[in-house]
């Protein structure tokens, strides 16, 4: 029993001599990754790309998030206070408030593809 914490000793010394000089090593000079390739023609599809309208209303910032020209949320900005988003969970037009330190649960609800 005793030989085993004489190692066990052991390696704790040898540890705490061998991670400091190991974490004063310098690492390599690190060179900026290249740009990424453009994706292939076609594979982008900018109907699922979002569209959004930025206006003025009053003196509240509004954004309008458009996909496939459907509007699905709006996120209104007043100049004192936090901004909220008028979110259209089911796609019917019928908008629910949501601000933004809200804790409730947001189950994500997009549409993939419609037929």
């Amino acid at each position: 029993m005793r030989h085993h914490s004489f190692r066990l000793a052991l390696l704790t010394l040898l540890c705490a001599i061998a991670l400091p000089a190991a974490a004063q090593t310098r690492p390599p000079d690190l060179q900026p990754l290249p740009e990424p390739p453009p994706p292939p023609p076609g594979l982008v599809d900018p109907a699922l790309e979002p569209q959004v309208t930025i206006t003025k209303r009053g003196e509240d910032k509004v954004e309008e998030f458009r996909m496939g020209g459907k509007l699905y949320m709006v996120k209104v900005t007043p100049p004192h206070g936090t901004p909220y988003y008028l979110i259209d969970p089911k796609g019917d037009g019928s908008f629910v408030r949501q601000d933004i330190g809200d804790k409730t649960l947001a189950v994500p609800m997009w549409v993939i593809r419609s037929f």
